[in-house]
């Protein structure tokens, strides 16, 4: 069994609790769906997000999802590159899995898709 790394993005519209909390939500079922992950094979999630996002932890999401409860999370902020993607979330998710490099599913939605197309999927 590896550690292996999990990757995802999210944009929002509005610097706003509500449309923060349930892009957050939607993009770790997302990530979660598209790997397989259950909460017992996770070892941490460190979100970040843009400076201009400052409504509310993205991290209060993830704790009211059922099982969820004791996987250690974290918050921080994006590093405010100039010109860089607004009003982003962003995951790292990492597990402990079978799965080989290639094999895990990186999920990029919304204006996201942006930082990797190389890895989004339309």
């Amino acid at each position: 069994m590896s550690v292996r790394g999990v990757r995802g993005a999210i944009t929002v519209d509005a610097n706003e609790e509500q449309p923060i909390l349930n892009a957050t939500t939607d993009l770790l079922e997302r990530v979660v769906a598209a790997n397989g992950i259950v909460p017992d094979d996770i070892c941490s999630v460190f979100v970040t997000v843009t400076r201009d996002l400052d409504a509310t932890f993205p991290a209060r999401a993830i704790r009211t999802m059922p099982g969820w409860e004791l996987v250690p999370l974290m918050c921080a902020l994006e590093v405010p590159v100039k010109g860089s993607l607004e009003k982003c979330i962003r995951l790292m998710v990492m597990i402990n899995t079978e799965k080989t490099q290639q094999q895990i599913e990186h999920i990029y939605m919304g204006r996201a898709q942006a930082l990797r197309p190389d890895l989004a999927k339309a």
